[in-house]
């Protein structure tokens, strides 16, 4: 989590919502990592998990990753939920819950629902405090600024 909460902060040079997220292996090595491009490349699926999960498939030479962890600082909304399901994670740790737009007990539950032909291990608020405040800063930083709140 302490690699991902350093790339969150990468977003927030470009003016995106500062989530980051590591794809790491059975070891622990990290094979890919992300964090939200969403306003820089003006793509809505520019979010950390989904860079991640592209990097550590393109490392691995396959889609499957079966055997790995994605470690992110927000809860997934749906799409990265639905990704971590199509990338067969084994398991999902996230730090702040997201009541606004999270899949992975918030809201819904996309990553553990049995409807599904796969379903990932689960560890929510893991340096929960440093992920919301990271959040919190930004988007009070955002309302002085006048900006609009986006995530």
């Amino acid at each position: 989590m302490a690699e991902a909460l350093v790339i969150a902060r990468v977003a927030l040079d470009h003016g995106d919502v500062p989530v980051g997220a590591v794809v790491v292996d059975a070891s622990g090595a990290v094979l890919g990592s992300g964090h939200n491009t969403r306003e820089r490349d003006g793509d809505p699926t520019g979010h950390a998990e989904v860079g991640a999960i592209r990097a550590a498939a393109q490392r691995v030479g396959r889609w499957r990753l079966g055997d790995c962890t994605l470690v992110v600082t927000l809860e997934p909304c749906t799409m990265c939920a639905g990704a971590v399901t199509q990338a067969r994670l084994e398991r999902l740790v996230f730090g702040a819950y997201d009541p606004k737009a999270g899949a992975v007990g918030s809201l819904w539950d996309v990553v553990r629902d049995r409807r599904l032909p796969h379903r990932a291990e689960v560890v929510g608020g893991v340096r929960a405090g440093e992920s919301s405040e990271l959040l919190r800063s930004f988007f009070a930083q955002r309302r002085q600024a006048g900006s609009p709140d986006r995530r």
